[in-house]
């Protein structure tokens, strides 16, 4: 009898550690007290211990210790990820912790499109439209140096995102997206900055997938030929506008990306191709076509010789 008293009591004993324990736990991972909803910013470069003890000072945790120990024991002893975080309501410190390990935000997400053959210009019009705190100045300036390579697609952005941060994750798509285009480059006889500029002039010249091919076709012989490509959506880059229709003035137009007056390719892309003006370029239809015109009626034409090609224009440009 006595074995069996002793033997309850150490249960029940137990169970009161235990109880204690986890009473202790769920007390250190709850949230304080005098929890009030704020945004945190955590800096690039912040140290887990330095992430911890921020979310401490803004009453987002009640110990930080505990949050910086779960990082830790999460293998990301050195940082977290860098962003301003929205805490809205009471979380505990698990939920805290896998917050700042993978960069949820807590924050809206923005959603943005951007078309085949946009411009970094037209993009950061966008840009500035959606995310006020971006100016199309600011993006502009980081993205204007990556134009063709800014991958036109559809996009979820933090309000807080910086221009930087956008161009990088734009950067990024471009290079998973042209993955399966990469046993082509690499048996092109073009380098892949040739092919996204080529590519852009073939995005901004054409609509259709096979009018895509055959235009490659002609521009790639133009080159081969020593022809100047004549490429009239040169000049809404050159003029920084959206459409434009060159006049016979704007041909002499002196400036690097002039196809009439310059032989070659331009100095780089027009605007940022999409999958299928890529792969075009690098599919291209071969044919004995060397010029081609858009007709009022939306279609394309296509000309053998530059006799052929004015009756065109006198045909389906009138």
């Amino acid at each position: 009898m006595h074995s069996f008293f002793t033997r309850l009591k150490w249960r029940w004993l137990a169970v009161g550690v235990l109880f204690v324990l986890f009473g202790g736990i769920y007390y250190a991972a709850s949230a304080p007290a005098d929890f009030s909803s704020s945004l945190v910013i955590v800096a690039r470069g912040s140290t887990v211990k330095e992430a911890a003890q921020q979310l401490g000072k803004a009453h987002v945790v009640r110990h930080p210790f505990v949050l910086e120990w779960l990082l830790r024991a999460g293998g990301n002893g050195r940082s977290v990820q860098a962003t301003t975080y929205n805490f809205e309501k009471p979380q505990s410190v698990f939920v805290i912790a896998r917050r700042l390990a993978t960069g949820d935000s807590g924050l809206p997400l923005v959603r943005l499109t951007f078309v085949e053959g946009a411009t970094a210009r037209e993009m950061a019009e966008q840009i500035e439209s959606a995310l006020p705190d971006i100016s199309a100045q600011e993006f502009s300036s980081v993205a204007r140096q990556y134009e063709g390579y800014l991958f036109p697609d559809t996009y979820l952005f933090e309000l807080t995102s910086t221009g930087p941060a956008i161009v990088k994750t734009m950067r990024e798509n471009f290079d998973k997206k042209i993955a399966p285009l990469a046993a082509s480059i690499a048996g092109s006889s073009h380098s892949l900055s040739d092919i996204v500029t080529m590519a852009s002039l073939v995005e901004k010249e054409a609509r259709t997938p096979e009018d895509r091919r055959i235009i490659a076709g002609i521009l790639w012989k133009r080159l081969e030929l020593g022809m100047p490509l004549q490429v009239d959506a040169v000049f809404g880059y050159i003029q920084n506008r959206d459409t434009y229709s060159p006049s016979f003035a704007d041909l002499k137009i002196e400036s690097p990306y002039n196809t009439y007056l310059h032989p070659g390719l331009p100095p780089g892309p027009i605007a940022n191709p999409g999958f299928d003006s890529l792969e075009a370029v690098l599919h291209q239809t071969s044919s004995d076509y060397l010029y081609y015109l858009t007709g009022k009626d939306g279609n394309m034409y296509y000309a053998v010789t530059y006799a052929t090609h004015l009756a065109n224009q006198r045909k389906y440009l009138k």
